[in-house]
């Protein structure tokens, strides 16, 4: 691994940083900032701030000289976790970013995002009760390529079994081809397919095994 990069716990002070990674890889993992200039943080309030938050256990960074470049976030049990989401952060959002309004077809990627707030999608691919967990990374370019997005998610993935979770879910969108090849290639299979198009997300699960210790975090 090149000891330029580090992995470690996220702390609260890391939010705006992994805000700015979710920002960066929001075009389906290509970089989303000329997408969401009217709102850059839109993408990370529903992908990263919950789990910060809700459980930081389970939330890891990477950093390098530059500062936060990757995150992988989990959730123990993703009903639970929405139960939460639900009341403990979602009424905030819907405060602060009223329901865009007009013809969604001129709406904005952001102004699209801000109607998730209020409409959100908390689909759990079956069965449940073998894949109740579910996890999340982004890694910016310059990270990639290294082997951390592997190292990190096996981390996650071994805190789960851990505390007795018997697999894992995660969603990627259509268009997303280079990660559900990654996602495969760590043993991931197809749940479900929910919509098509861009719009469209396959839902992908992975049972756990004893992983290896993945090591070198702190």
């Amino acid at each position: 691994m090149n000891p330029s990069f580090q992995m470690r716990r996220a702390r609260p002070e890391d939010t705006a940083a992994a805000y700015h990674v979710c920002l960066r890889t929001g075009d389906y993992g290509k970089d989303g900032e000329p997408f969401y200039r009217d709102d850059p943080d839109a993408l990370g309030r529903i992908f990263v701030g919950p789990y910060l938050a809700l459980e930081p256990a389970l939330a890891w960074v990477l950093e390098d000289a530059l500062g936060v470049c990757g995150y992988a976030l989990g959730a123990l049990d993703s009903r639970a976790f929405y139960q939460r989401y639900d009341t403990e952060w979602r009424p905030r959002l819907c405060r602060e970013f009223p329901w865009p309004g007009g013809d969604p077809a001129t709406w904005t990627r952001a102004q699209r995002v801000h109607s998730w707030y209020h409409q959100p999608d908390y689909f759990c691919p079956e069965p449940y009760a073998q894949y109740p967990s579910h996890l999340h990374i982004d890694l910016l370019e310059r990270a990639r390529g290294k082997g951390w997005g592997r190292r990190m998610l096996e981390h996650v993935m071994q805190q789960l079994r851990d505390l007795g979770s018997p697999g894992a879910h995660l969603g990627v969108a259509n268009p997303n081809t280079a990660a559900a090849a990654f996602y495969r290639r760590l043993g991931f299979h197809e749940l479900a397919i929910v919509g098509d198009g861009p719009e469209g997300c396959t839902y992908m699960g992975k049972a756990f095994r004893l992983l290896p210790d993945s090591g070198g975090a702190r």
